[in-house]
């Protein structure tokens, strides 16, 4: 089972006074939790290695500004979250086409602005939504692994995720109403 304690307030205050040694083993000491975060929360691992890389960059550069150090572990999880969100509105320009279908710029155009309209849906989500939804649906894990990841019965992540899953789809066919002038299919 992983160790998921955090460093201790006598190391962070060592660390917020600049005592090197203190920062590198609050960073170090951090690292797996930070980890874990990244993983319930973002997209792919990649977003989570990432998110995690760049929660502990922040918490390295950023240390002295934490006002009590009994709240490192939710300030960390906010700067991953944040991070993974990032992730997810930042359109992806480093995947590669495939060679058997090239895409036109048009069709390249509107399946950004469809992944920007599901990821604006989904991070407009509430945050325990959000999570079930990513776990679930955008991560696979299974229901009881995302239940377990949560901290919550298998009964309320199906609850959780129905709920996102209704509010996503209501947002989006919210926001295809304007374009299409309200009309329905057949009339004209």
């Amino acid at each position: 089972m992983a160790d998921w304690t955090w460093p201790g307030e006598r190391l962070i205050a060592g660390a917020q006074r600049g005592d090197v040694d203190a920062l590198t083993a609050l960073v170090s000491g951090s690292h797996p939790n930070v980890q874990r975060f990244a993983r319930t929360l973002c997209a792919t691992p990649e977003d989570a290695e990432d998110a995690a890389q760049e929660a502990l960059i922040i918490l390295y550069r950023k240390i002295g500004t934490l006002r009590a150090s009994g709240a490192l572990a939710s300030w960390m999880f906010r700067i991953v979250r944040n991070e993974c969100l990032r992730r997810i509105r930042k359109p992806r320009t480093d995947e590669p086409v495939p060679d058997a279908a090239v895409r036109s710029a048009e069709d390249e155009a509107l399946q950004r602005l469809e992944a920007s309209r599901v990821a604006a849906a989904i991070a407009a989500l509430p945050p325990e939504q959000r999570r079930a939804l990513i776990l679930r649906d955008v991560q696979g894990y299974s229901g009881p692994m995302a239940a377990d990841a949560l901290g919550i019965s298998t009964a309320a992540l199906k609850s959780r995720l129905h709920r996102a899953r209704r509010a996503v789809q209501e947002s989006l066919r919210t926001a295809d109403e304007p374009a299409n002038g309200g009309a329905h299919a057949g009339e004209g």
